[in-house]
């Protein structure tokens, strides 16, 4: 690792990092801040409206991360076509992910729907709330196509360098989400300042209208921008099956859909886990979620910029770039994460009290963010380096660490904990944090033997053969 990563020849890299993080941070604050507004105005119809919302918010990230998954196949594809400076595979490869997004949009559209019944028996959510979890479950996959296009084409145009575009489009998503939240939330009502804001009064059926809406909206928007993009436009190829290009992506995008699939079913059955502790546990657990998520913007940002600089090098064959970038983002993501787990601890209890007036929910969820907050500095090195390997194509160990972190650990630590020992939220978590710190060591010790890197693997290995 470079001891001096602001040395004179390590500024340009720099500039390029940050060119590419900035816009997804800002993009990611956005979406996180109206998730922060969304739960604030869902949290101020009661606590039962946030547990209605939060029961489902596991299942919704399954599916999410298996649309994600299958834009990590192209990011890798279409970054390493862009380094080694081949506009045409990159275009075809945008012509098979509109295939993508209407197949794989059509049949979580299905599946979500045709589950709708079904999750929140399933999430153990109280007898009382099921119907209005499931009412809102379903409204917000009704636009699952224009969702799932939002994800890919708009980590197609990161993998092409174009990070401002989704940043754009996220922003005006943003903006219609919050102003379609307050009319459809609220009921008709007067202002301190004496005007009337009319309301539809729909609670949180209402939120679950507005999202869908923004998502439509979102959706539409990234595509005709894709459309019409200069370097990565589909216009003009065909979008039938193209296995060639196809075979590569799906080999990327298999195993990291495995793993998200395999996490985020483990997160269902925490949530299951957590749940069944009570609705003070369901939303303390919802909230600090929410809250939570603020505090790892830096890493995630910083994350598609790895993967992508990482795809590039591949594409150019250039091994000492891939080790230039590991040596800069490792120690940036370290610092950044050390001063946002930092913040986290010392803010818990003031964030949780905008999303709730239960001082039990206060107390319970700042007691577990400052547990994880200390734990933010390593989670972000497991960041870099996975993202870097998503980026050059291995998607295998991370599937291999993520699972083994999820169930061995994660899982089983919680049902014994809370299940057979009868503990509360915070023991689930430590095991959470646990998981954490698994992956963590599982990734340092493959950047410290450098099977992270495919380019110094090829080498070592004909270095071998030669001897």
């Amino acid at each position: 690792m470079n001891r001096n990563i602001f040395a004179k020849e390590n500024r340009g890299l720099i500039k390029i990092i940050i060119a590419l993080a900035w816009p997804t941070m800002l993009e990611q604050l956005m979406q996180t801040a109206v998730q922060y507004i969304d739960t604030a105005m869902v949290g101020s119809l009661g606590t039962y409206a946030t547990a209605a919302v939060g029961a489902t918010s596991t299942v919704n990230w399954l599916l999410g991360s298996s649309t994600s998954a299958l834009a990590i196949g192209f990011l890798s594809y279409i970054a390493r076509a862009c380094g080694a400076n081949d506009r045409e595979a990159a275009r075809k490869s945008v012509s098979q992910a509109v295939l993508t997004v209407l197949v794989a949009g059509a049949f979580f559209t299905v599946v979500s729907l045709g589950l709708s019944p079904f999750v929140p028996k399933w999430m153990q959510v109280e007898a009382s709330l099921q119907a209005l979890s499931s009412q809102y479950f379903f409204i917000l996959y009704v636009p699952m196509i224009p969702r799932t296009a939002s994800i890919i084409f708009g980590t197609v145009l990161r993998a092409a360098g174009d990070t401002k575009t989704p940043m754009k489009i996220g922003v005006v998503m943003n903006v219609i989400n919050v102003v379609l939240n307050y009319l459809f939330i609220y009921p008709t009502h007067m202002t301190a300042l004496g005007f009337t804001v009319p309301g539809l009064g729909l609670g949180v059926i209402g939120a679950a209208i507005a999202s869908a809406i923004s998502f439509t909206v979102g959706g539409i928007m990234i595509t005709i921008v894709l459309w019409k993009h200069p370097m990565v436009s589909p216009k003009g190829q065909s979008i039938k099956p193209d296995m060639e290009i196809l075979r590569p992506c799906l080999k990327v995008a298999l195993p990291n859909m495995l793993q998200r699939f395999g996490t985020s079913l483990g997160y269902v059955a925490f949530a299951s886990m957590i749940n069944s502790l009570g609705e003070i546990s369901t939303a303390a657990h919802t909230i600090a979620n929410t809250v939570e998520s603020a505090f790892y913007i830096p890493g995630f940002g910083m994350q598609t910029a790895a993967a992508t600089l990482a795809g590039n090098a591949l594409g150019a064959d250039d091994e000492k770039r891939m080790r230039d970038l590991a040596s800069m983002f490792i120690p940036i993501e370290i610092i950044l994460m050390i001063f946002s787990g930092g913040a986290l601890f010392v803010l818990a209890p003031y964030l949780m009290r905008i999303f709730s007036q239960s001082s039990e929910v206060i107390d319970l969820g700042a007691t577990v963010l400052r547990m994880v907050a200390v734990s933010e500095p390593f989670y972000g090195f497991s960041i870099i380096i996975e993202g870097m390997m998503q980026g050059t194509g291995n998607t295998k160990q991370p599937f291999v660490y993520n699972i083994l972190g999820m169930w061995a650990v994660r899982i089983v630590g919680t049902f014994i904990c809370t299940q057979l020992l009868s503990l509360t939220l915070v023991a689930a978590w430590a095991c959470m944090i646990a998981h954490n710190l698994l992956i963590f060591v599982l990734y340092l010790i493959s950047y410290l033997k450098g099977t992270w890197n495919p380019l110094t693997k090829a080498r070592l290995a004909q270095e071998r053969i030669a001897a």
